[in-house]
């Protein structure tokens, strides 16, 4: 007889835990954010916890390494989400030299951005972001500009209307929020002062060439200049975070025989793909279903050549 001793979810290498509880990503930084799932790749004296005004001050330098204050989503955002990114920012100075450059806040894929060959100065090289970006004037107005970059790093474009002509006051707070719809394929951005006095809102629908993107991390980002010909260096703070993501792409999962089969069942949602994995040490896995596309409703995985000894499954979930 098969013995089953464990049933793993694992989603890009988290477990159900961890996918679950990063529906919601929550930070006001009433305590150190490096406790609580936060993590920094780069220069780590760019960001630093202020523990007694509750923020996290933000040092934006383009003459060093690419650098993030970043904290993993647990799942894989793509075009057919919603989803949503809110904080507040304070921008206390900000200085640019030639074409000028940005300071950036939102969504990347992790593992391309820390990639030695991921150059966001370049226009060509920093594939899957989903971010807002600030530019301040270099002589044509500051510009508050929500940007999309698909996987071929080719950039959202529908015309003047994607970005606003907006410089936020020195030492004001402003709240951000970014609302995509997944239905109409639109970015909402709006950024207000505390006061509600001044703002700017910008709608963004993705343009007929943009492909998809894949993002998988929330990040606070200050881009190396290599390259591009500008250069910037801003100081400011950031708080009160709150990223909204759409429920996991595996819920309600249950395991059992049937007809002397194992197999995992559990609620999948479309635009994903699922399969079935094996292990009898948790060292190597092998896929014992093929990969199979989600339908919305519940899904069915199994082996149907289960060991006779024991065995340990778990259920895998990737973006196609």
């Amino acid at each position: 007889m098969i013995k089953v001793r464990l049933l793993v979810l694992a989603l890009a290498g988290l477990s159900l835990v961890s996918a679950a509880r990063a529906a919601t990503i929550v930070e006001d930084f009433s305590t150190d954010p490096l406790q609580n799932g936060w993590q920094v790749f780069g220069d780590t004296n760019l960001f630093q916890w202020d523990s007694t005004n509750q923020n996290l001050a933000v040092t934006w330098d383009s003459l060093q390494s690419n650098s993030y204050f970043y904290h993993p989503l647990g799942t894989i955002l793509a075009r057919d989400d919603d989803f949503s990114l809110a904080f507040d920012l304070q921008l206390n100075d900000a200085e640019v030299g030639g074409y000028g450059f940005e300071l950036a806040i939102g969504f990347l894929n992790l593992a391309e951005a820390t990639s030695t060959n991921f150059n966001r100065s370049t226009g060509a090289n920093s594939p899957d972001l989903v971010e807002f970006t600030y530019f301040p004037d270099v002589g044509y107005g500051s510009t508050v500009w929500p940007v999309f970059a698909d996987t071929n790093s080719a950039f959202n474009w529908n015309g003047d209307g994607d970005y606003a002509v907006y410089t936020p006051t020195p030492g004001d707070w402003y709240h951000i929020v970014m609302t995509y719809t997944a239905s109409n394929q639109l970015m909402v951005t709006t950024m207000t002062n505390f006061e509600r006095t001044s703002g700017v809102a910008i709608v963004d629908p993705l343009d007929r060439f943009f492909t998809d993107f894949r993002v998988d991390t929330v990040s606070i980002n200050s881009y190396q200049d290599d390259g591009g010909g500008g250069s910037i260096y801003a100081q400011g703070a950031v708080k009160n975070f709150a990223v909204t993501l759409p429920p996991p792409p595996i819920q309600k999962l249950t395991g059992a025989f049937s007809n002397r089969v194992w197999q995992a069942q559990f609620s999948s949602r479309s635009n994903w793909l699922y399969a079935l994995q094996r292990t009898a040490d948790f060292q190597s896995w092998t896929n014992v279903s093929p990969a199979t596309p989600g339908n919305a409703t519940n899904l069915c995985l199994q082996d149907a050549k289960a060991p006779v000894d024991k065995a340990f499954y778990r259920v895998s979930a990737s973006r196609p």
